[in-house]
């Protein structure tokens, strides 16, 4: 999985397949429901590590649910599959602001939708019109985003067992070039913080308003910058950014995130809470 994921760690799938269509997903679902397995779906590989030990049972990748359409009064339609830089370049061509938020995240937009991804004051679900997805009979149905509770990075699709296919987003008409200077100063904010300078994926931890500060400088107070676990390390430039420095493995990084969660708790009693999502077996890793 180490080539499907941006911190580009991790074991083999037991399982990969990335369907071409609809049908052919449900078909796989349908398969995959009869032999028993819960199949993981992978979009962009951000926001997750994969256990060395890679993943049991299938994987798969809506890598091809890619359309992107927009509509002359600016209603955007993005498969799951869509790289959120590409919907964001695709609304700046139209004249529309509302992704360029987002411009520089890693991932997709089922992904983004999924986790309700938010930077820069803005959250997905802020623009966000509705869902269409598979549900667990392999119907497809589509959800209202205002008719459902959407949270800071929590949605109800966290709690379902459902493949996203296809996004809607309201966006507002702009001005290019101001859209264009958005997303640039957006990007440079990203690589200043450290986003960049090695495979990583992003915020490992969320904020809570409760702790007071954010939880990257919550981290950076215990002089944490810099702190390695193998080939895994806190980015010099973001305390909350981990990356992989070129050798780390998903047992590296994990154990750096695990060690920074313990020393937080210990000196302040905060319980960070991971953003990340780890994905497969870690058991037994100290």
């Amino acid at each position: 999985m180490s080539s499907h994921t941006t911190y580009k760690t991790g074991g083999p799938a037991e399982i990969y397949y990335a369907p071409s269509d609809r049908d052919e997903l449900k078909l796989l679902m349908s398969a995959a429901e009869q032999a028993g397995l819960r199949p993981f779906i992978l979009g962009g590989g951000a926001n997750l590590l994969v256990s060395d030990r890679g993943i049991k049972g299938l994987v798969i990748d809506v890598k091809n649910f890619n359309s992107i359409s927009i509509t002359p009064d600016g209603i955007a339609s993005c498969g799951a599959g869509v790289i959120v830089d590409r919907a964001a370049e695709a609304a700046l061509d139209s004249g529309f602001c509302g992704l360029d938020s987002f411009y520089g995240m890693p991932g997709t937009i089922g992904g983004a939708v999924w986790m309700n991804a938010r930077c820069y004051g803005r959250s997905i679900s802020d623009i966000l019109i509705s869902v269409d997805y598979l549900d667990e009979a392999c119907i497809l149905q589509r959800m209202d985003a205002q008719q459902n509770k959407f949270e800071y990075k929590k949605t109800p699709f966290q709690t379902m067992n459902t493949v996203i296919l296809n996004a809607e987003f309201r966006l507002e008409s702009g001005d290019k070039d101001l859209i264009s200077r958005n997303m640039s100063e957006n990007h440079a904010d990203r690589k200043k913080k450290g986003h960049y300078s090695g495979p990583s994926a992003g915020s490992v931890f969320k904020n809570n308003r409760a702790f007071g500060k954010p939880s990257g400088a919550i981290i950076d107070s215990l002089g944490q910058r810099g702190t390695t676990v193998g080939g895994a390390k806190i980015s010099d430039e973001h305390a909350n950014i981990f990356i992989n420095t070129g050798n780390a493995t998903s047992t590296d990084i994990y154990r750096l995130i695990m060690q920074t969660k313990k020393r937080v708790k210990e000196a302040y009693g905060f319980e960070l809470e991971p953003e990340v999502q780890m994905i497969g077996d870690f058991t037994d890793i100290i």
